[in-house]
């Protein structure tokens, strides 16, 4: 049994436009009506969603029967949760609010075993190393690790640069809520002010040669990211997808009814 090749990595840097789909619901029946209805990659989240290792677990065994390949947002930078995500299988992870350089670097580190970073060993009891069965993983685990920074506020705007030098960042993620609040435009994520932030940010992404990627659930601002070179875009949440259609139902029998 061979280390599992990461493919959403191997996208990144052929320059593959792929589209996801967040998913917060903590069910495995939910996250597999996701993992089959044709996106190229869906996002685990365990920062806002009530996501923990144990419900991660579950989740990518579910995903594993489908072509769809999984990303896991961690709720923080905390390098302990990193190592115990990657011991249940995740190879992509999504970091949120990552500022300078320096802690790129080390989010770097906690991803990789020595000597290129200080994960710690566990594989007799780690899914990722199919419990000692693959048996190439320390050959080719570090090199599978896939690292994507969110960018969510005025010091990472401002670090863009820097954080994208980072040997290891795989890919810049801009986050247009959090962004939005950081700017002073809570909730406004279509404020003048945060679209000119997202698209000088996309540029400069660019220009570094690193993938960009974002989320918007409403079509023409994802299509107007994909406009301006975004390479990966979640194209809408599970939990709001549901609420709506509901809401759309149910107000066609009770035009009245609430919510």
């Amino acid at each position: 049994m061979l280390t599992p090749t990461n493919t959403f990595k191997a996208a990144l840097r052929q320059g593959a436009t792929q589209f996801g789909l967040w998913v917060g619901i903590t069910d495995s029946i939910c996250v597999e009506i996701a993992a089959g209805a044709g996106f190229d990659w869906l996002l685990l989240d365990a920062e806002h969603a009530p996501n923990d290792v144990r419900t991660l677990l579950i989740a990518l065994q579910t995903v594993a029967a489908y072509p769809v390949r999984p990303l896991v947002r961690v709720p923080s930078a905390d390098p302990i949760m990193i190592k115990r995500v990657l011991d249940i299988g995740a190879q992509s992870l999504l970091v949120p609010m990552v500022e300078t350089a320096d802690q790129a670097r080390q989010l770097v580190a906690a991803m990789r075993y020595p000597p290129e970073g200080f994960r710690g060993v566990g594989t007799g009891l780690a899914r990722a190393a199919r419990w000692n069965r693959v048996t190439d993983y320390f050959k080719r685990a570090n090199a599978e690790m896939c690292l994507i920074v969110q960018i969510e506020t005025q010091a990472g705007l401002d670090s863009i640069e820097a954080i994208a030098a980072v040997d290891g960042v795989d890919a810049l993620f801009v986050g247009p809520a959090d962004l939005a609040a950081a700017l002073g435009h809570l909730g406004q994520r279509t404020h003048p002010a945060v679209r000119e932030a997202v698209r000088a940010a996309f540029q400069r992404i660019r220009a570094t040669g690193k993938a960009c990627g974002s989320i918007s659930s409403d079509e023409a601002v994802a299509r107007n990211y994909l406009d301006q070179g975004c390479q990966f875009v979640a194209l809408g949440v599970d939990t709001t997808l549901l609420a709506a259609a509901q809401r759309s139902l149910v107000q066609r029998f009770k035009p009245d009814a609430g919510g």
